[in-house]
């Protein structure tokens, strides 16, 4: 099957604080993986490289053979990522955190703007959707704790935004 991800040698410095040194680890496509240690063990900031929301300071990574740092929109368009915390920025309307997460995807502003309102309309939220998230998110982690719902992930891959 392959490599769903492969990380060599990745590293990750602020400043002079070494936040993640030197990791190597391969995890094969269907293969169940743990990502496990203590707090401040760099399993944060090895997921934020891995995603491209960092730049690793030295070292490479793969997702699906896409190089996170000059393929990232492929990569990223081949994962998708339920944080144990939410991702979401509180300070931010329920509208703006959908478009700026689809800029993040580098999705034109017609369609991340249509799909924003296509969800928020799904889940009866549109005529709330210049309100800030602070009051959203309470009710949004009871649910994920209570329920075990779900969280359904919408593949779209650059074609699908024509």
């Amino acid at each position: 099957m392959g490599s769903a991800i492969e990380a060599i040698n990745l590293t990750k410095y602020y400043d002079d604080l070494l936040a993640v040194d030197h990791i190597n680890f391969q995890v094969e496509q269907g293969e169940i993986f743990g990502f496990l240690g203590p707090n401040g063990a760099g399993k944060t900031t090895t997921i934020r490289m891995l995603t491209g929301i960092s730049i690793p300071t030295e070292g490479t990574a793969t997702i699906i053979g896409y190089d996170i740092q000059r393929q990232s929109v492929s990569a990223k368009e081949q994962m998708g990522i339920v944080p144990d915390v939410s991702n979401v920025y509180k300070d931010l309307s329920a509208w703006d955190n959908l478009v700026f997460t689809g800029k993040l995807y580098d999705m034109p502003k017609a369609f991340r703007e249509s799909r924003a309102e296509e969800l928020l309309k799904m889940f009866g939220l549109y005529e709330r959707r210049k309100e800030k998230m602070s009051p959203f998110l309470n009710f949004a982690i009871s649910v994920k704790r209570s329920s075990g719902l779900p969280i359904l992930k919408s593949h779209f891959t650059l074609d699908s935004f024509s």
